[in-house]
Order: C-alpha cells, then structure tokens, then sequence
C-alpha cells in the first residue's frame, strides 16, 4: 500500500515534531508520533480483513480521536469509507449503507444499528481505540455495487428530493481541497482548529482535520454536546463560545445559524471570541448585514462555497482576500466558468461518480447555482437555479436571499418564501421562541425596505413548526426542503391569494 499524501505528513511530522499535540480529545491526546503509531496499528489490524478484496465500510462514530484514526487507517487501506452522520434518520443510515454495498460497519452506538442490521450482522467484535469503545460489525454479503476505481470516500446528504446520491471521492480529490485551504488560510503549526461541525460531514472532514494534519496543527474533538450541539438543530452558544475560549481555537467552521448565534451572544456582552483568527461560514448563504455585524464585534469570519461534488470548498474568502456578499475567490486547483444563463461551472477536482454510475463521469461540474465573478475574481452566489421563481410581472426571484435576510431578525427562526406565477410573494416563517406578530411583522417590514419592490414579503403566515429534518421539511445541511414545506402550507398560502387582490 502506498502511503497517501496525508499520512506522509502525519509520518513527517512524526520525524520531525514528534511532541507536538496532532489531535485532543476528552478522554485522549496524541502527538504526531501517537498519531502515527495509531494508524499503522490500525493499518495491521485492518490487515486480514482486506486479503480478498477491500471491504466498503460504514464510520459511525462521535468526534473524538478514534473517528481519525479510523479514517485515515482507511485511507492508508485503500478501504472505500461512508461516514454516517448521527443526524440522519435510520432509514438514510440503512439506505448509504445499502447503496454503497457497506460489508462492515463501525461504530461506538451499536445499540442505535443492532435492530436496525440485525438480520445482516454475521459477526461482531469489540475493541478499544484512544480509551472508546467502538463496536466493528460484519454485515451479510449482497449484491455487488459498482464504485468507481479509486473510491476513498462516499459521501451522502440527505438532498432535497427522494433518495440521496453517494458521492464517490478519491484521496486526491479530498487533498487538493485541503492544501488549498491550508494555503488560503495561512495554517501553521501554532494553529488549534475546533472540530465543531459532524466529522462525518464532508467540509468537517477535508477543511477541518486533513488541511490541519496537513501542516502539523492541532485538531480538538469532543463530543458535540461538549461544544454546544444537540440533534440536529439543538445549539447551546455560551457552551460553544466557551469551548472556543477554553481551548484557545485558533480557526473553526461554523454553518450560517451558528455564526448567527455567536454574533447575537457577542453583541449581548459575551465578551470576545477568545484564540479566534479565522473562522470559516459555509454550507448556506450568508447574509451581508450579519458578516457586517460580525466585524463590529471583532469576529473575524470569511465566507465560502463548495459542494460534495468538488471535495467541499471552491472558493474561500481570505483576511487579505475578503469582499463581504461574495463567497471568496476560487481556490487554486479549480476553475469556473458559466453557462449562457449564467450557472456556475466547476473544472477541475470533479468527484469520481456517483455509486452505481455506469457513464464515465467528466471533469467540469454543472453547479446547479447561479452566479458571476465580479472583475476583483471575487465569485458572488445569487441562487439556486431549480428554486429561481418567477412571479407573474415577469421578475425573477431568488428565495434564499429574501430567506437569509428574514433569519438574521432575533425574531424569525426560519423562513420559506413563495410566489411563482403570483403577483406578490409570501412567506411561510418560524418565530424565534418567545417573539410575537408583532415583532415578526416590523422584522419583515424592515427587511423589506432594502428588498427590490418584486421580492418583498407582501403576507406571512406562521409555521405550525419548526422546518426540520424529522419532518422532512429541511435537509441534513440546513437547506429547505421547498417542496415538502409547500405541500404542507400550499392551501393556506393559496387562500391569502384568493382572499387579497394587494
């Protein structure tokens, strides 16, 4: 096996830094040369298992040293890996692993999948790894799965319609992602990244632990109640900010919602954001007014944009490189063009496939959104081209920037808007606790008043609950999921349009 690019820096390190911290746990610490040690262990005891043909294996494990290890004992096997967030349901954790032809899982909740594989567990073992207890399944043989040659990783999302896509990566496709980001980001050895984001979720996996591993910096995971995180949108900021400070993180990536309730926690007089030189925001669109807010309270975040397709990250904003509204400057190892109606295409580091993909997959990605590169090269996202609705005056109209406007009141949770073929537009909205119709009202006028007449909110109506994904009314990532919210409020948005001529 030939060692990857990855564990070559890791052994570098080993050499070279050997007492330096790689990755801080709850329950353990290791050092490059630890870490090193770690994964040629795992590397041999993987060893057996791999004599006929190299098994596709689920990772289902909390943040913690043990989930790096594995990974990159995988990497190091040539072992094709489907990370498992814990924020999917059964049935998306049974449908990767069916997809994919999954012949092992670990985990470290093994009472979460024995009734869920207990019909296809052959064999199971126990075994210790950085002081957690982790649970190895062997599953019942099935049908063979066709994955492209050099698959590393599988990727999965919960999408926003049907079943979702594995998307196939090669090692190379997730490296040139991380050195590019640690070259954008200037990380060096002093550096702490926080691992607050799923390491099972691609941007966690690639930006925040190869990039750092890549330069000799130090990775700190704990458990996601630990840093404030609970469910899939449960979020405890003082627990957060105090995690940052405790353990003086230098960088960390936050979605939009976290970087939301950091600016809110800050601006009530939580004090500063500690050790913080970079923290990145992804995932989904970002609102200018609150990357202003967040300078005024000294919180030094860059915005950018990527997709599982590209190995995560595209385009990144920079401390010497950063336009607020756009999503950065495209990294190095990939170029973009656009279509004649102006959808953004990715060249450069595409993915392998798709599992089962029987074509031969090409080099450039058709991004799905819309966009420009402005004449400083700064990429600027103005929407996703399949939720572009147009209304009956003949405007085009972007939901997600009318939505993330609406999301940074104190007041509104979470936002849906509608108006295709209408002569005005609604707005489904979920009221932050304790907010009345009121304040929900003068938050929609005020964002209003800086909307073009055509993408202004003229009703609201409130949800019955929160979009989420239980309810399948939100995706894994955060992203509404339109179709189901509209199929759920459709006959109360249509009875304000035929009761109001406005």
């Amino acid at each position: 096996m030939q060692q990857n690019l990855i564990n070559q820096a890791i052994a570098h390190h080993a050499h070279r830094l050997p007492e330096q911290i790689a990755l801080r746990g709850a329950e353990a610490t290791f050092t490059y040369a630890e870490l090193n040690r770690a994964i040629k262990t795992q590397v041999e005891t993987w060893r057996e298992l791999c004599v006929h043909r190299r098994p596709t294996m689920a990772l289902a494990v909390e943040n913690h040293p043990a989930w790096v290890i594995l990974d990159l004992a995988a990497l190091q096997c040539e072992i094709p890996l489907i990370p498992l967030p814990f924020f999917f349901s059964p049935a998306q954790w049974l449908h990767a692993m069916q997809d994919a032809g999954a012949a092992v899982l670990v985990t470290d909740h093994p009472e979460m999948f024995e009734p869920l594989l207990a019909e296809k567990i052959t064999h199971r073992i126990q075994f210790e790894l950085a002081g957690k207890l982790l649970t190895q399944f062997t599953l019942r043989e099935q049908g063979e799965v066709s994955l492209p040659a050099g698959t590393a990783k599988i990727t999965y999302t919960s999408g926003t319609t049907g079943n979702p896509k594995g998307v196939c990566l090669s090692a190379d496709n997730m490296l040139n992602v991380a050195k590019s980001i640690a070259e954008a980001t200037k990380l060096s050895p002093k550096d702490v990244h926080l691992n607050v984001l799923p390491l099972a979720t691609l941007l966690e996996n690639v930006a925040g632990i190869y990039a750092p591993l890549l330069v000799g910096a130090t990775c700190v995971l704990l458990p996601s109640h630990e840093v404030g995180l609970s469910g899939a949108t449960g979020l405890d900021i003082q627990k957060l900010l105090a995690m940052l400070k405790q353990n003086q993180a230098s960088t960390a990536i936050f979605t939009p919602e976290l970087l939301h309730a950091l600016v809110l926690c800050i601006e009530a007089g939580a004090g500063s954001s500690g050790d913080l030189r970079f923290l990145a925001v992804g995932g989904a669109s970002v609102s200018p007014a609150l990357l202003k807010r967040a300078q005024k309270v000294a919180i030094p975040v860059f915005e950018g944009y990527g997709l599982s397709e590209c190995a995560s990250v595209v385009a990144l904003n920079a401390p010497h490189v950063n336009k607020i509204g756009s999503v950065g400057k495209p990294l190095p190892h990939i170029s973009i063009e656009f279509t004649d109606d102006s959808e953004i295409v990715v060249t450069g580091n595409a993915y392998l496939g798709y599992v089962g993909q029987q074509y031969l997959q090409q080099n450039s990605i058709y991004t799905g959104d819309i966009g420009y590169i402005d004449e400083d090269n700064f990429l600027f996202i103005t929407g996703r081209k399949k939720n572009i609705f147009i209304t009956s005056f003949g405007r085009n109209v972007s939901p997600e920037w009318v939505e993330r406007e609406l999301k940074i009141s104190p007041y509104i949770a979470q936002a849906a808007l509608f108006g295709e073929a209408r002569p005005w537009n609604v707005a489904v909205i979920v009221p932050r606790q304790g907010a009345s119709t009121e304040q929900i009202e003068n938050a929609v006028q005020t964002v209003n008043r800086d909307l073009p007449d055509y993408a202004r909110i003229t009703r609201w109506i409130g949800a019955g609950e929160p979009f989420a994904v239980n309810n399948q009314q939100l995706t894994s990532n955060g992203r509404n999921r339109r179709d189901r919210i509209w199929q759920y409020y459709q006959d109360k948005i249509n009875a304000l349009y035929e009761g109001n001529n406005t």
